[in-house]
């Protein structure tokens, strides 16, 4: 292979494609130089409930209505005083008091999509992609990338494909394939090279390839060239695993993954094949524990944003392809409750709770009254969002819904003031106002609108 001596084929040449982006060496010295100004040493975890999960079954149970618009399944008493929880989640009752849950949340419309995590308020772009746009696409020295996707598939082979009808997740809108989260499990070549599961001899080649960058050593200044050294081995240790152990679930203590494994809690075989989301249920309940795990390990190791889907299940219509709400939120919630519970409990063990913040919600809520069929419909004025840990107030409700639960009865929390509650987490955005070259409508969508004030 005839090396390149120029600068652009170097820069062409000298990446390492994540995700589907490439990381070039100026973007990887740029995150370096940034880095320590701007990011905090934070990390969210992004729990998308996709298809919709119901306000009343989860966080509003709303018991003193009439029956057809009240939980349907019942509620539980939980940490705070007065506040109640859906029935299907007696694990995250227990833990309240070190919850904040959002009772006036909008999402606007009831449309299926993905625009909490991918919309308008975030430029297109998977809001990790933002984080990524300003921290660097991988955390320097390590090779970890900073933003990630976590689809069944990462945790089980045999998994349905990553549901993207409604949305793609890895989507970086205008900030470029640089900034895609990378996605463990979803095709990528890379995502083979990071279970080791290639042959030596390709590891060799890609050895030689770096190699080969040598030649265009006095086509770049001195400084670069010094760097360069360092670029090359964060790229050769993340194809050889340097940061391959923090995706594989097999190096952690298995009594660890059996306090998260929800697989038990829901046997396949009873999930009745009427609904032909039947084997979406059954995905989430075989891989949702274990996704939060893999969610956890990234985090302790300096991923930066991690969304978790465990694909489409909580449409909840009582139609041909969705349950009832009483049935859905058995296979649906039961799994939801027992995995978000381990991955609070362990991350406020491990010292966790104030470096790792998990936000919950999906694309809208469900409408106040139960359809005739035992289900709920599409409902944009009102839906649930939970947060934990990140070092945030919790412990407390936030806004008010009205009494059939239908709406906001204070001041609505919109997914602008999610977004930027999230990127507030993670980054000083008083020092991103002050970055130089970070595009205008970046730094509106990150600093134009005002955060929850309640959590800070």
């Amino acid at each position: 292979m005839t090396a390149p001596t120029d600068r652009r084929s170097f820069l062409r040449v000298g990446s390492l494609a994540l995700g589907g982006g490439a990381l070039s060496l100026p973007q990887f010295l740029a995150a370096k130089a940034a880095a320590p100004a701007l990011v905090k040493d934070k990390s969210v975890v992004f729990l998308f409930m996709h298809g919709g999960p119901a306000q009343t079954e989860t966080f509003d149970p709303k018991m003193d209505m009439p029956s057809g618009i009240r939980s349907a399944t019942g509620e539980v008493a939980t940490t705070i005083p007065g506040v109640t929880f859906g029935a299907t989640f007696p694990k995250l009752a227990r833990l309240a008091h070190k919850l904040a849950v959002v009772r006036s949340f909008t999402t606007g419309d009831g449309n299926h999509d993905i625009k909490p995590i991918v919309g308008k308020n975030s430029l297109g772009a998977n809001i990790g992609s933002l984080f990524s746009r300003v921290a660097g696409p991988t955390l320097p020295g390590s090779g970890m990338p900073r933003n990630v996707a976590l689809y069944p598939r990462a945790v089980d082979d045999s998994a349905m494909e990553a549901f993207t009808k409604f949305g793609d997740f890895a989507s970086s809108g205008p900030l470029g394939a640089t900034h895609a989260p990378f996605a463990p499990g979803a095709g990528g070549s890379l995502q083979a090279d990071m279970t080791l599961s290639v042959t030596r001899r390709r590891l060799e080649d890609r050895r030689t390839l770096l190699g080969d960058l040598d030649h265009v050593r006095r086509a770049l200044d001195a400084g670069a060239a010094e760097s360069l050294d360092g670029f090359q081995q964060q790229a050769f240790d993340t194809i050889l695993g340097g940061i391959a152990g923090a995706f594989d679930l097999s190096t952690e203590d298995p009594r660890v993954v059996a306090r998260y494994d929800t697989a038990p809690l829901l046997n396949p075989n009873s999930i009745r094949t009427v609904w032909k989301n039947h084997e979406r249920y059954r995905d989430h309940g075989q891989t949702l524990g274990k996704l939060m795990l893999l969610a956890r390990r990234l985090c302790e190791r300096g991923a930066g944003f991690v969304t978790v889907t465990t694909n489409f299940v909580w449409d909840m219509h009582a139609d041909v392809n969705n349950a009832t709400m009483t049935e859905g939120m058995e296979y649906v919630g039961a799994p939801f409750d027992h995995a978000v519970s381990a991955f609070i409990e362990d991350c406020e063990e491990r010292g966790l709770g104030e470096k790792i913040l998990l936000v919950c919600c999906g694309e809208m809520g469900r409408s106040p009254k139960i359809n005739a069929r035992g289900g709920r419909d599409h409902w944009g004025k009102l839906a649930p969002l939970m947060f934990h840990g990140g070092g945030l107030k919790t412990g407390q409700v936030i806004g008010q819904s009205s009494r059939d639960g239908g709406e906001p009865a204070s001041a609505p929390i919109g997914m602008d003031n999610l977004t930027v509650t999230l990127l507030h987490a993670l980054l000083d955005l008083n020092q991103v106002r002050l970055m130089d070259g970070l595009p205008a409508n970046v730094l509106t969508t990150m600093t134009g609108p005002s955060p929850i004030r309640e959590l800070f």
